[in-house]
């Protein structure tokens, strides 16, 4: 597959490894509603973020959504989006690889950009994501005023989706809701006991027709018909006859109208509708609408240029999660995805990095809590609740020599482990010696006398004693220690591995 060369790439591609794995500090003077909440606002670099939820996330979330700077070459208050072409592929390549490796298997990713950058962005996305994932190029009208300044008056962002498995993402994918122009189509004038319907013709292009769709068709008038010229019949005879006793073919009130297939109302709120590629302002907003409605909602702080109105996240979370899944911006801005995911009830991490996750976001999604009703608060009835943690990055796991950080506890080492072993999320925070179990292999981390043991080292230490305490398992052991006192005869027999922690616990 051709891929994008720019200055220092290899350098770039390879930038998420050099990351370190840092601790997360929780700060409740910026938290507010439900202490037990799972959603997260974290204010920090992204890229050390992303890769320090990995241990916890990874292949968990099933919708992200991101509005990365588009490099347009102006100043915006509250970004430099003046980015060189190829710092802005650097920028981008690490981050895409960590949200891929943070994606469920039928989870899908969502990035708006504009011309500037789009067509770049699709050749490293299908690098990092595989090209047969790619599902769709969204065009969204994010104005309708006409602007008469430029050549041409660019009223449009494209919104780029991939899967981490297509296949698995189409068929988990949500359809839309029947609009009310749509439902105002359905009718009942035979009085069907079935309820409303619509009519949709009953005849096709006859380019590929078999002969058994070319026949006189009797109306209920006793008129005989044939299909228009270049059409022929959608069913064949013996089909449409039995499709007459079923009642499901209208002929007009008089029976005397060419045959027209009756869609009921049910049956297609069940299916829904297959979303287009063209997104018209009209349905889900645009820039100018969510500046106002930040305008009303935070009106004592500056606006973004460009917010993305809730409508517009509306759609997305829709279509890509169910209710209770996890959504993720790592690009959270003012706070939009997290405040629509937090009312249409997904769980959400948001992650933003300057002064505005304090100015903007914590404001906006106490007021989300509270019960505000701007953006889509009325089409999904919100009145308020719910909650969020509030963390900043704070120190690596690791120093650079590898050794451990006394600040880190047993949890995070415990995921961080689970991870580098299993490149999985450790789903079990008990407090507990044994991790899991993977692949039949179970996986145990003595550390911070998590045996009982007070002392310093106490049961960090792997002993005959420590090992008859901690929990059976009858296949192979891997099991993370300060010091081990059994020799590697005794271990072979046990089916124990050691690893001496901290070094072969891996820092990045």
């Amino acid at each position: 597959m051709p891929i994008l060369d720019w200055l220092d790439r290899a350098k770039h591609t390879k930038a998420a490894e050099a990351v370190p794995y840092c601790l997360l500090e929780a700060e409740e003077a910026q938290s507010a509603g439900d202490p037990e909440t799972s959603n997260m606002l974290i204010q920090g670099d992204n890229l050390v973020a992303l890769k320090s939820l990995l241990p916890y996330y990874a292949g968990r979330v099933k919708s992200i959504f991101i509005d990365p700077p588009y490099n347009t070459h102006s100043a915006f208050e509250h970004y430099d989006d003046n980015l060189e072409h190829s710092q802005w592929l650097a920028m981008m390549f690490p981050r895409l690889l960590l949200l891929r490796d943070l994606l469920a298997e039928d989870g899908s990713i969502w990035v708006t950009i504009d011309d500037n950058e789009a067509h770049y962005l699709k050749v490293i996305m299908d690098e990092v994501l595989g090209r047969s994932n790619f599902v769709a190029n969204m065009v969204w009208e994010k104005r309708t005023s006409r602007e008469n300044r430029r050549v041409f008056s660019f009223n449009h962002d494209h919104l780029l989706v991939y899967g981490k498995s297509k296949p698995e993402f189409e068929r988990v994918r949500n359809p839309l809701r029947l609009s009310d122009e749509i439902l105002a189509r359905y009718k009942n004038p035979d009085n069907d006991p079935r309820g409303s319907w619509q009519s949709v013709s009953a005849n096709a292009q006859a380019g590929h027709a078999t002969a058994s769709q070319f026949y006189k068709l009797k109306l209920p008038s006793g008129r005989e018909i044939d299909p228009p010229k270049g059409r022929c019949w959608l069913y064949t005879k013996e089909r449409v006859e039995q499709e007459i006793a079923a009642g499901n073919i209208w002929f007009g009130a008089d029976g005397d109208n060419a045959p027209r297939i009756k869609k009921f109302l049910g049956v297609s709120e069940e299916k829904g509708l297959t979303p287009e590629t063209i997104w018209l302002a009209a349905e889900v907003g645009t820039n100018d609408d969510a500046k106002k409605g930040l305008l009303q909602l935070l009106p004592n702080v500056p606006v973004f240029d460009n917010p993305k109105p809730e409508g517009l996240l509306q759609r997305v979370i829709h279509i890509a999660s169910d209710p209770g899944d996890l959504v993720r911006d790592s690009f959270l801005g003012s706070g939009t995805t997290a405040a629509v995911a937090h009312k249409m009830g997904r769980r959400y991490i948001g992650i933003e990095m300057g002064d505005h996750a304090v100015t903007h976001c914590v404001p906006r999604l106490k007021k989300v809590i509270e019960g505000e009703q701007g953006g889509i608060s009325a089409a999904v009835s919100w009145k308020g609740g719910g909650g969020f943690r509030f963390y900043k990055l704070g120190a690596p796991a690791f120093d650079a020599e590898g050794r451990i950080n006394p600040q880190i506890r047993f949890a995070h080492l415990a995921a961080h482990i689970w991870f580098s072993e299993t490149h999985t999320a450790l789903n079990k925070r008990s407090r507990s010696p044994l991790l899991g179990v993977h692949n039949d292999v179970a996986y145990y981390l003595l550390y911070n006398g998590i045996l009982g043991d007070k002392r310093i080292d106490g049961g960090n230490v792997l002993t005959r004693k420590v090992l008859a305490e901690l929990p059976r398992h009858q296949g192979q052991k891997i099991i993370y220690g300060e010091a081990c006192r059994l020799d590697r005869a005794r271990l072979k027999d046990l089916g124990v591995i050691f690893k001496q922690t901290p070094y072969d616990v891996k820092a990045r």
